[in-house]
C-alpha cells in the first residue's frame, strides 16, 4: 500500500487557504478528507465529522465518539458524544469573524449548525476558493493513476472479444464492470454502454436496447483502483461501419490527437478545448460537440482542472485530466474517444494506450 505525506498536504492546504484570504479549512467526509488525511469514515451520517485546518492551531479531527476507534490517521481527535453539541465544540476552534473554506460535500445540516454556533463566520466552497488544491499530482499519485488506466485498458481489450450483437446494453455493461474488477478495480463508478441512437446521449445509462449489427457503441467506463480513478472511452462498431460512422469517428480521433499534441506546461486549459473544437468545427460538426473537452481526475473521477472555454488557468507538470471530444448525432449515433493524460515538463503523456481506431466487434 502506498503511503502519503499527509502532514505536508495539510500544511500545503493551510498555506493555500491563507493565500486565498481564508482563516482556515473545514473538511467533511468525502474526497478532500481522504486526500488530506487518508481517513474514510465508515459511513456518512448526520453525526458531525470535521477536519479543522487553521493557521492558528494544529490540525484536529472532530469525530463522534462511537467512531473514534476507526479514525486512525495523522490527526489528533476531538471526540463528541451523542447528546452533546458538536457545533459548539467546533465553534470553539473558529475565530468569531473567521472566513473558512468548506468542502463541497459538507451537508447543509452541518454548515447551518456551524453558522448558528458562530454567527459571525463566513464560508466559501473549496471548489470555488481552492479549485487547484488536489489538481497537481505527485509522482506516487501519477503512478497510481497510470496503474488504474492500464487496468481499464486491459478491460477494454477483453470486452472486445465479448459478443455484442443480440445482447442488451445492460449485459455488456455488466461484463465490463466485472472486467474492471478482475483487473484490479476496487469500485466501478460507471459503465456507459450507448448503442445506436443512444450514443447521441453522452451520459446514457445502459438499458434494455438490444445491440444489432451495424450499431456504433460508445463504451465509457471507470472506477477506483488503489484509491485513484480511471476513465476511458472508446467507440466500437458491430460487424461493419457505415461510411458516415467512419467519417465522424475519424474526425473525433483527429480532434483527440490534436488536443493531446497541444498539451504542455504553460498552455491554458481552455486552449486544449479550443484545439479539439477547431478540428470538429472545421469538419462541420461543431454544433454536435456539446460538452467540455476534459476534466481532472484523482481520488475522484471528476475534479479540477476542467478543459473548457473560459478556464484560463495554465497547465503545469503533474496535472492529470481527460481529453474526450465527441460528436453526437440525434437519432443516429455518437462517437467519443477519451484518454487520461498527465502533463510532463516536455508535454503530455497518455495513461490510456489502447488503439483509438474504430474497433469492430461482433
Amino acid at each position: 500500500m502506498e503511503t502519503f505525506d499527509y502532514a505536508a498536504r495539510m500544511s500545503r492546504a493551510v498555506a493555500a487557504a491563507e493565500a486565498a484570504g481564508l482563516d482556515g479549512l473545514l473538511v467533511s467526509p468525502g474526497p478532500d478528507l481522504t486526500w488530506l488525511t487518508g481517513y474514510q469514515p465508515p459511513a456518512e451520517t448526520e453525526r458531525l465529522t470535521l477536519l479543522i485546518l487553521t493557521r492558528s492551531h494544529a490540525p484536529v479531527l472532530i469525530v463522534p465518539a462511537l467512531e473514534a476507534l476507526s479514525a486512525v490517521g495523522p490527526v489528533p481527535l476531538l471526540e463528541w458524544r451523542d447528546g452533546s453539541d458538536p457545533y459548539a465544540l467546533a465553534a470553539g476552534l473558529l475565530a468569531a469573524d473567521g472566513q473558512y473554506g468548506v468542502s463541497d460535500s459538507t451537508w447543509a445540516l452541518h454548515l447551518l449548525g456551524l453558522m448558528g454556533a458562530r454567527p459571525g463566520t463566513g464560508y466559501r466552497g473549496l471548489s470555488d476558493a481552492l479549485p487547484m488544491l488536489r489538481a497537481v499530482k505527485d509522482p506516487v499519485e501519477v503512478s497510481l493513476l497510470s496503474a488504474a488506466g492500464a487496468a481499464a485498458d486491459e478491460a477494454y481489450s477483453a470486452i472486445r472479444s465479448v459478443p455484442f450483437a443480440g445482447r442488451r446494453e445492460l449485459d455488456i455493461a455488466a461484463s465490463l464492470a466485472q472486467l474492471l474488477r478482475d483487473f484490479g478495480h476496487s469500485t466501478v463508478d460507471f459503465t456507459i454502454v450507448a448503442s445506436g441512437p443512444n450514443g447521441a446521449d453522452p451520459h446514457h445509462a445502459a438499458g434494455t436496447r438490444i445491440i444489432s449489427s451495424g450499431d456504433a457503441v460508445v463504451l465509457d467506463f471507470g472506477g477506483l483502483m488503489g484509491g485513484y480513478g480511471s476513465d476511458t472511452t472508446r467507440t466500437v462498431v458491430v460487424d461493419s461501419p457505415s461510411p458516415r460512422l467512419r467519417e465522424v469517428h475519424e474526425v473525433v480521433r483527429q480532434a483527440q490527437e490534436a488536443a493531446f499534441a497541444a498539451v504542455r506546461p504553460g498552455v491554458s486549459c481552455q486552449e486544449i478545448d479550443r484545439v479539439a473544437r477547431r478540428v470538429i468545427t472545421s469538419a462541420g460538426y461543431g454544433e454536435r460537440f456539446i460538452h467540455r473537452t476534459g476534466h481532472g481526475i484523482g481520488v475522484t473521477t471528476h475534479e479540477p482542472p476542467y478543459l473548457v472555454e473560459g478556464e484560463e488557468r495554465l497547465l503545469v507538470p503533474g496535472m492529470c485530466f481527460s481529453i474526450e471530444p465527441g460528436v453526437y448525432l440525434p437519432g443516429q449515433f455518437g462517437v467519443r474517444i477519451e484518454d487520461i493524460v498527465t502533463v510532463t515538463p516536455s508535454g503530455g503523456r497518455r495513461l490510456n494506450n489502447t488503439d483509438r481506431g474504430l474497433a469492430v466487434v461482433h
